[in-house]
């Protein structure tokens, strides 16, 4: 490996630790992983309810990312383009 990577990545860990992370970026973060776990929940069930009627919406970061910010809108709107597209 290249050792300016190497270098920068003990120079960013020696920042980080010296200034400690910065709490807008935790809870930030935080607040993605748990609209994208949500929308992860509503798929399921709406995979788990549409198997009867032939739906299946993919589970991937794109449709979670969709589902958890929308919400039941968004789980609309992907269940609408899946009828509409296939």
């Amino acid at each position: 490996m290249n050792w300016w990577i190497i270098g920068g990545i003990v120079i960013l860990i020696g920042l980080l630790l010296a200034k400690g992370i910065p709490a807008n970026l935790v809870k930030g973060s935080g607040r993605i992983v748990m609209k994208i776990t949500i929308g992860v929940l509503f798929l399921f069930f709406v995979n788990l309810l549409g198997a009867s009627f032939g739906l299946y919406v993919p589970i991937n970061l794109f449709t979670a990312g969709i589902a958890g910010i929308l919400g039941i809108p968004g789980i609309v709107c992907l269940t609408a383009l899946h009828f509409w597209v296939i």
